[in-house]
């Protein structure tokens, strides 16, 4: 017999050789029937593999991300047999789960794939589900799989073979299909009830441009058919909510050639709402104690060099700036960390000075490849809400609880009411990854995970995943859509305190290292504006609208009472403009619709004679007339 640990504590007894799908049927036929995968001792397995010793168990389903991967990963196989199937002697490169489905990389020789093809192999990948065969794990040697794909005259497969070691390498088929894979997979293929392709493109062999391009295939597969036309619907709304197409219409951002790719312009209207978030983020930091800076956009590549930053980014960094004295460089700096270091060394600091809280609106500069950029989620300059804390390793604890009330205030504040965090703590088996003291990494562990169950924070914890500096706690977010993004960051750092030499004089009279703690709760401007237009399609809490309300007199005898109304509105901090096109009411209600204006004020001669305006709000429709008075305060309880 053999141990079995669960995740909630308990432990039960199996025979050696139970499978977890055994061990799921010993809980109910059902829980059976939904689970995909499994991890055992933290490896994601087959749920038809053998357990041999004492082990811990978690049983994933469809429900589960590591589920998910497991049936995407199934499909791109799925996927491959049908290409197979359909065009003999396809060649196959990589073919792996990603967030949102799977992709496969293959070389159909002469056969150029087209657009037109994915549904013949989709009706193809149906059929095959249909033959619900398994999928059989084999354990071959490396011989015997480099004879296979020799004789399939398959170099992508045997070119994959040449990194895998003697006694680790594993088959998997189903039906006619073989392929070289570590797994898991479903037990069978009849799991997969709903396929769609969504698009083809072309990848170079490995990333390497020397190398063959092959054709990258794209596809998403669902155990039913009402997820994938949920999913479908989904992706329809996400393209009518992209902030690239809403940055356009709403006149929020924009690029130019001239200026550079991946360099953003904010607009009028846009940078209104960027000194909103800018100015509500001052507030809080001031109110918890945070001292604002600015620091210069360049820096010397020493710097760089001392911090470590030239060392991580110098490869994605624009080029060095050279001076005319002989040897200077200067580089547009990746990040604002290295000058707050800066800032805390160049004075002596007593431990009763701590903690230090240091914040900055700072713009960084990374060298994206042309083909990575993507509106203002991924650019080239961007402006970070920055700040740096330096504190003793006592203050850790209430410093990362000061953060992260700090960080759930403005998520609230933005209508993100949806998120987790993912504790990222070091890999015990591989200490070499990281720098400093185990006793350091205890404490700076410990004070997350007590910090965040204090609060009551869902978290997951994910090992291996720390920096090398130390454990950091990041915020994935959903949007309106469900959609998640990582938010926010809080890191913990022991590395850069040492690389500076940073010291305090503590309350023995003797110098020590401070710890610095890293956190951007918007994480860049540019990134957070860009998920915040896609959650609210445009339609921004009232308080960060630039253009609150429009009037919209039915003709121009009525401006000059709109301008009085206006300014009315004004005094009361109350944001809008006057429609006083030669254009009909109707077309003026509909532009100011489209343009997502949360209020319309309609003025005629009725409402001139009786000192009011009909108020009609975005999506909605009449609300009434109201004096000017009325509507200030109908206003402010909306707020």
């Amino acid at each position: 017999m053999i141990n079995i640990s669960f995740p909630d504590g308990k432990v039960r007894q199996y025979p050696e050789g139970s499978t977890p799908l055994d061990i799921a049927k010993s809980i109910s036929e059902g829980l059976a029937r939904k689970i995909i995968s499994s991890k055992v001792n933290g490896e994601v397995r087959d749920i038809t593999r053998p357990i041999h010793t004492d082990a811990s168990i978690e049983l994933l389903s469809w429900e589960n991300k590591e589920g998910k991967s497991t049936f995407w990963h199934s499909s791109a196989h799925l996927m491959a047999e049908a290409l197979e199937a359909l065009f003999p002697g396809t060649k196959f490169g990589i073919g792996p789960a990603i967030d949102n489905g799977f992709y496969y990389d293959v070389d159909t020789g002469d056969k150029q794939l087209t657009a037109a093809d994915l549904p013949l192999i989709e009706k193809k990948m149906l059929e095959l589900a249909r033959e619900n065969n398994e999928y059989i794990r084999k354990e071959v040697s490396k011989a015997d799989a480099i004879s296979y794909f020799k004789e399939k005259g398959d170099q992508y497969k045997l070119e994959l073979l040449e990194d895998l070691e003697d006694g680790s390498i594993t088959f998997y088929q189903q039906g006619n299909f073989v392929d070289l894979c570590r797994g898991p997979h479903l037990p069978q293929t009849g799991s997969i009830k709903a396929v769609k392709l969504m698009s083809l493109a072309g990848a170079y062999w490995r990333g390497d441009e020397t190398r063959p391009q092959m054709t990258r295939i794209y596809g998403i597969t669902f155990p039913k058919q009402k997820e994938l036309t949920e999913y479908l619907e989904l992706l329809e709304e996400a393209k009518k909510r992209d902030h690239r197409k809403l940055g356009a219409e709403l006149e929020l951002f924009m690029f130019s050639e001239r200026v550079g790719a991946g360099l953003p312009i904010w607009l009028p209207k846009g940078n209104a709402i960027r000194d909103r978030l800018v100015e509500f983020m001052k507030e809080e930091q001031v109110k918890r104690g945070y001292q604002l800076v600015t620091t210069p956009h360049i820096g010397k590549k020493e710097l760089y060099v001392t911090s470590g930053h030239y060392e991580k980014y110098g490869e994605d960094s624009f080029q060095p700036i050279h001076t005319p004295r002989e040897g200077e460089e200067f580089l547009l700096k990746p990040m604002n960390c290295p000058h707050h270091c800066e800032i805390f060394g160049h004075k002596p600091h007593s431990y009763k000075e701590l903690p230090l809280r240091i914040a900055e609106f700072g713009t960084v500069y990374r060298y994206e490849q042309s083909g990575e950029l993507h509106g203002l989620s991924r650019v080239r300059g961007f402006t970070q809400d920055d700040a740096h804390i330096f504190c003793t390793p006592q203050q850790l604890k209430a410093e990362f609880l000061n953060v992260l009330d700090l960080t759930t205030t403005v998520l609230a504040k933005m209508g993100f009411d949806k998120f987790t965090a993912q504790i990222s703590l070091r890999d015990p088996d591989n200490p070499t990854k990281y720098i400093g003291s185990d006793e350091n990494w205890d404490n700076a562990e410990r004070a997350i995970i007590e910090a965040t169950e204090e609060i009551g924070l869902e978290t997951t914890r994910e090992i291996g995943e720390a920096a090398f500096y130390g454990p950091k706690l990041d915020f994935m977010v959903k949007d309106a859509l469900n959609r998640s993004w990582q938010l926010g960051t809080i890191q913990v750092d022991y590395n850069l305190p040492e690389r500076f030499q940073l010291e305090y004089i503590g309350a023995d009279n003797q110098p020590h290292r401070p710890v610095m703690i890293h956190r951007a709760p918007f994480g860049s401007l540019e990134r957070f504006f860009s998920i915040l237009i896609e959650h609210t399609g445009g339609k921004f809490p009232l308080w960060l609208t630039p253009e609150q309300f429009g009037l919209l007199p039915i003709s121009e005898q009525f401006s000059a009472y709109c301008k009085t109304v206006q300014d009315q509105l004004a005094v009361a901090d109350i944001r809008g403009f006057i429609d006083d096109r030669n254009e009909t009411i109707g077309r003026k209600i509909r532009d100011t619709e489209v343009k997502k204006i949360p209020f319309m004020l309609i003025v005629g001669e009725k409402e001139v004679e009786s000192g009011t305006v009909s108020v009609r709000k975005q999506g909605e429709g009449d609300v009434g007339s109201m004096s000017i008075a009325e509507f200030i305060a109908y206003f402010k309880a909306q707020l």
